[in-house]
């Protein structure tokens, strides 16, 4: 191929300067590059979880109106959750080293419509984790601005979700780096306002305790013991979003540099000992100056002013800093659902349960389809609401909670059948176990709560998108039963033709410009076969030489590691084999060739020049698996990428390449 081919065009220039170049997903070195630290990591996985305490704790403690003092004692049991689920967490990944999101483990733990079930959940979750962190961010940063600004909010908003995306498509550490300066003077700024409003009153201890014992016991004079229990699981219910980015860990596994378990366990303290130590410095700051809900205003600006009120321009700089921050590391927070919600739309697809094509990466070596998916749901659903904080909460935090009972629940069932080999079963089953029980409780008081006020809309975007995805499953099933029943002419083949030793090809070389039939396959089909079979009597030309190509897709599931890489190439190479060793059997000379590559098409295109160079007499075939016209469902699901590459071969190098149609219902007949 010549060098004026290689130049990229004006497309691939403006795509290169936002999207950046592309990336050989055969370079070992790039999982090292690509791959996430602790620390990095905390940054990318940690902000959704850290960003929850801009509401979270604010939504709990408005709950208990002027029993504020009682926001002590749900800020204690808020941590103590944080620590549990965080603690659960970490057995899942020991047990699932690679990568155990809710939807694996459900999956494998207790069935696989189960953790499609648990999918689902996390898909709608991400997406509104997106949606919902961009208008909070943009609520916050507003603000601080003229009510006649206001008009702004919602495409300023969608401006922030389509640079995300931008930032998304470059490449996961690419966006972190960037993001980092945010995250950390979020950070920063909170611990300080924590500290300046805990300290001075560390001395007034026993008033606290004092108060707090005052506020129970009036509390229950007015409500009853019950109503005083109905109001503490209420507000600790309502602060639910606290908890909804402890998971994104586990299903980051992929992105983190090895040792992974390692790595993971340190993101994972780092992630809980911040929100812990945010969410409850929040909810004693808010109790201690007895923080009232104003208008216009969230509660933690309001906190902000009465602590930095009076001290004049710097109050002001300070507070303007530490409430952009705020915006800033939601905006950040919707990383979470960039990262998280692409890898889970890449197993489903794995698993069948999504078109194959979610599973696709780009020249970037990300999950463009997903990221894209993702971006333009939380578009739609931004739009739709209006950039609402107040409404898309109330869709918010059930779908999680789905995940992490199912999650919970396969991991008890994993210590109970495991508890022969595993010493400490008890231990690890006690902490699944209650950890079970916390997340039941919140998604059943979350879901009571929610329900009426628009939480079933939720449910019903989840339940829709389960059937969908058993319609798509069920196709899938039904075209493999059709293929599987074409394949016993594979074994017939093989068959009439035992193998035996292959005779020693002579020393001088075949001649290349004999008629040669170039083959494009994936792997050992019927499908290849019946191809071969067509080529004969369709084609009267007398063929010396066949050549197979292969292209082994470096897709998300092989693009988890080097050795996912060498088992691509070593079952690629031997399904090569086969088709060579079987026309070298019939008296053809037969090559392989093996390429490897994230777009078939494109690996083809660029092999194809050089195929015609060395074999000038060659003709390329490829088979096809051709549907009922009436199955509409099938025609999209699965790839139509021969004949895209027909009318790129023609129109870029003028060759033609002849699409051999393979029907399905012949093999019914």
């Amino acid at each position: 191929m010549n060098e004026k081919s290689q130049k990229p065009g004006p497309l691939r220039r403006i795509k290169n300067f936002f999207i950046g170049e592309a990336k050989n997903p055969l370079d070992r070195s790039v999982f090292h590059h690509m791959s996430l630290i602790a620390f990095f990591a905390w940054v990318g996985l940690g902000a959704d979880g850290l960003s929850s305490s801009c509401y979270g704790p604010a939504e709990a403690f408005i709950t208990l109106g002027r029993h504020h003092y009682l926001g002590l004692l749900i800020a204690l049991a808020t941590a103590a959750t944080i620590f549990i689920i965080a603690e659960s967490y970490s057995q899942l990944i020991e047990a699932f080293p690679t990568g155990g999101g809710g939807y694996l483990v459900a999956s494998q733990l207790l069935s696989p419509q189960v953790g499609m079930i648990s999918g689902c959940a996390l898909l709608i979750d991400y997406v509104l984790t997106i949606t919902l962190s961009v208008a909070s961010g943009a609520e916050a940063l507003f603000s601080l601005l003229p009510a006649t600004w206001l008009v702004y909010k919602l495409p300023i908003a969608v401006l922030m979700l389509l640079v995300l995306i931008i930032l998304n498509l470059r490449g996961v550490k690419e966006s972190v780096i960037i993001l980092m300066p945010i995250f950390m003077t979020f950070v920063v700024t909170h611990i300080f306002v924590i500290l300046y409003a805990i300290i001075p009153h560390l001395f007034g201890l026993p008033v606290v305790v004092n108060a707090t014992v005052v506020d129970v016991k009036s509390a229950t004079s007015e409500l009853g013991l019950f109503g005083v229990l109905f109001l503490l699981m209420k507000a600790y219910s309502m602060g639910a979003g606290t908890y909804t980015g402890i998971e994104a860990v586990s299903n980051g596994l992929p992105i983190l540099r090895e040792p992974k378990v390692k790595t993971a366990k340190e993101t994972m303290k780092y992630m809980v000992i911040s929100l812990a130590i945010v969410v409850l410095g929040l909810m004693f700051a808010y109790t201690l100056y007895n923080i009232q809900p104003q208008t216009g205003k969230t509660l933690n600006a309001v906190l902000f002013e009465r602590i930095a009120g009076n001290w004049g321009l710097s109050g002001s700089i300070f507070i303007t800093i530490t409430l952009v921050s705020e915006a800033a590391i939601l905006f950040v927070a919707a990383q979470t659902g960039f990262l998280d919600g692409p890898r889970v739309l890449a197993n489903m697809a794995a698993d069948r349960w999504v078109p194959k094509r979610f599973a696709l990466l780009s020249d970037r070596l990300v999950s463009m389809n997903g990221i894209l998916i993702m971006g333009i749901g939380a578009l739609i659903l931004m739009v739709a609401t209006n950039g609402s904080v107040g409404y898309l909460v109330i869709l918010y935090s059930i779908n999680v909670f789905v995940t992490f009972c199912l999650a919970q629940l396969g991991m008890v069932k994993h210590w109970w059948k495991t508890r022969q080999e595993e010493k400490k079963w008890f231990n690890k089953i006690t902490i699944n176990g209650f950890s079970l029980l916390l997340t039941t409780f919140i998604l059943i008081s979350v879901t009571v709560i929610k329900f009426h006020e628009g939480g079933w809309i939720t449910l019903v975007i989840t339940g829709t998108l389960v059937v969908m995805m058993l319609l798509i499953r069920r196709n899938y099933n039904r075209t493999d039963k059709q293929i599987k029943n074409l394949d016993k002419i594979v074994e017939e083949v093989e068959a009439s033709q035992p193998v035996r030793e292959i005779p020693v090809i002579k020393k001088e070389p075949f001649n290349l410009k004999n008629k040669t039939a170039i083959v494009f396959v994936k792997d050992f089909t019927a499908v290849g076969l019946k191809t071969i079979f067509h080529i004969f009597p369709s084609f009267m030309a007398n063929f010396k030489n066949f050549i197979f190509v292969q292209v082994g897709l470096i897709d998300a599931g092989a693009f988890k590691g080097t050795q996912e890489l060498d088992r691509v190439k070593q079952k690629v190479e031997g399904e090569l084999k086969r088709y060579v060793e079987l026309m070298r059997r019939h008296g053809y000379h037969s090559e392989s060739i093996a390429l490897y590559g994230i777009d078939t098409g494109e690996e083809i295109q660029k092999i194809v020049p050089a195929l015609k160079h060395r074999y000038p007499d060659a003709t390329f075939f490829g088979g096809q698996v051709m549907f009922p016209k009436t199955a509409v469902l099938s025609n999209i699901l699965h790839n139509q990428t021969l004949f895209s590459l027909q009318k790129q071969l023609y129109n870029s190098n003028g060759v033609q390449l002849y699409v051999l149609p393979i029907e399905l219902n012949l093999a019914t007949r």
